[in-house]
């Protein structure tokens, strides 16, 4: 037997390959499938089964093109309703994988079809557990995301979440390994530990919500608390999940369509596209497109493209650095972003060098910072999270969060420059790009944020612990 975890660090996802005796499942594959096929093809083993354990709604998976590749069966847990073919399978259902089982045990709450799926050993004991977003390691499964779809309050999913956590994962035994989808860093879950491997023993002992004295009341009142609005992208990612989609070969030809610099900007005037430069962020201070957005593929990328452009139809157009264009378009898909029309061949240089208008973004570093901070008070803006901004801050900022950076434009001065930083200069770049886009040119970033701006000595307020933040 073998379990390998895929991780994909840009989007906190865990998927799970695992092999006994010739036969493969794969547990919420990517969207990009051929890596499970060449691994499959390496281990001299056939893919068997898919396993989802809910309809995701952060990734669209690749269960559909893994399946039409394959042959084989994709299987969801009671309740899942999907558009295309796959079993639905029955709460205890096992399923053979070589000399191993695989059992659907149905663990609704956070949406109501998921199901964690037990992994048995070739001597029928329980090894491990593939726990979807019913189990993250230090947390569970926000339980706000499928309310509407189900028809019920987060607190009633919340108090289902808690029956099928208490009847169907804590009896299990300790040393039973937890495999969760997701890690610190994903929209599903709120405290989630760095780490994607756990015992169940730990997590006991660890995880706030698996509390042996917990009543129902509390786990609901803890689960629900601080939850923010998830982003806008998630119900078409679902959408996309129930209801296929087309195959990412089909999306990557029709994105690698190299535009000079005249047909490129055609293209934006017709189709309304969004010019997304994906370089560094100090390549696009320098110099970029005027009203194209940045948001950089070496960074917490696909999540940021869903929370910030959220509709998944809309049409892009992409800058971006020499050779990464198919990975960039690959990662546009994976969180549902399929409409890429082409790109600027050549990148940004060749636009320069066709004499077309371009923008730049004012940037000071922190000590030039600290310097007219000294001098008079300036308006400080910070687009990190909330919790980042509540534990450390500079004294008298405003905080306006990248994530609903549009809904706090009015809050930006109109006639005066304003000073804008996150925690490393990746996010406050990415606000800039917006705040430009939208006519708001008066703005000046604040190069390596507030690492930088702590270092240099600028006044911030008291540090507070993070972790006593929550009440």
């Amino acid at each position: 037997m073998k379990i390998e975890q895929i991780y994909t660090g840009c989007l906190s996802q865990g998927a799970y390959y695992i092999e006994s005796n010739g036969e493969v499942a794969i547990i919420d594959p990517l969207r990009e499938v051929k890596p499970y096929i060449v691994k499959a093809e390496n281990d001299n083993a056939t893919i068997k089964y898919i396993f989802e354990t809910h309809f995701h709604a952060d990734f669209v998976s690749g269960h559909v093109t893994l399946a039409k590749e394959t042959g084989a069966d994709i299987i969801y847990g009671p309740n899942a309703n999907p558009s295309f073919e796959a079993i639905i399978a029955q709460d205890g259902q096992e399923f053979k994988l070589g000399n191993i089982t695989i059992t659907a045990i149905h663990t609704p709450g956070h949406t109501m079809e998921s199901t964690t799926y037990l992994l048995r050993d070739e001597k029928g004991k329980d090894h491990a557990i593939f726990s979807g977003d019913t189990l993250f390691l230090g947390d569970v499964g926000r339980p706000d995301l499928a309310q509407k779809a189900a028809h019920l309050t987060q607190e009633q999913l919340a108090e289902t979440l808690f029956d099928s956590l208490r009847d169907k994962i804590m009896p299990l035994a300790d040393d039973v390994i937890v495999y969760p989808a997701h890690g610190a860093g994903s929209a599903c879950g709120k405290n989630m530990m760095k780490e994607t491997v756990d015992t169940l023993g730990n997590q006991k002992q660890m995880n706030y919500a698996l509390r042996a004295d917990m009543t129902k009341e509390e786990f609901v009142k803890e689960v629900t608390d601080g939850l923010l609005p998830p982003p806008q992208y998630f119900p078409l990612n679902v959408k996309m999940n129930k209801e296929g989609y087309t195959d990412i070969d089909q999306v990557i030809k029709r994105g690698t369509t190299a535009l000079d610099p005249e047909a490129f900007e055609a293209m934006a005037n017709e189709t309304g596209a969004i010019v997304l430069d994906v370089r560094h962020q100090n390549d696009y201070v320098q110099g970029h497109i005027p009203r194209s957005i940045f948001i950089g593929i070496d960074g917490g990328f696909a999540p940021w493209v869903g929370a910030l452009i959220a509709d998944v139809e809309q049409p892009i157009l992409l800058v971006a650095p020499e050779g990464r264009v198919e990975e960039t378009i690959t990662r546009l898909s994976r969180v549902g972003f399929d409409n890429t029309l082409g790109y600027l061949e050549g990148g940004f240089e060749t636009w320069k060098k066709a004499g077309k208008d371009f923008d730049t973004i004012s940037s000071i570093s922190a000590e030039e910072f600290k310097t007219i901070q000294q001098k008079e008070e300036i308006p400080v803006f910070d687009v990190r999270k909330d919790g980042e901004f509540t534990a450390e801050h500079v004294d008298k900022a405003v905080h306006t969060p990248l994530d609903f950076i549009n809904e706090h434009l009015g809050e930006f001065p109109e006639n005066k420059n304003f000073y804008v930083h996150c925690a490393g200069g990746y996010r406050s770049v990415i606000a800039a790009s917006i705040l430009k886009s939208r006519g708001i040119h008066n703005l000046i970033d604040v190069a390596g944020g507030f690492k930088a701006i702590k270092e240099a000595g600028v006044e911030t307020t008291d540090y507070v612990c993070p972790s006593t933040l929550k009440s």
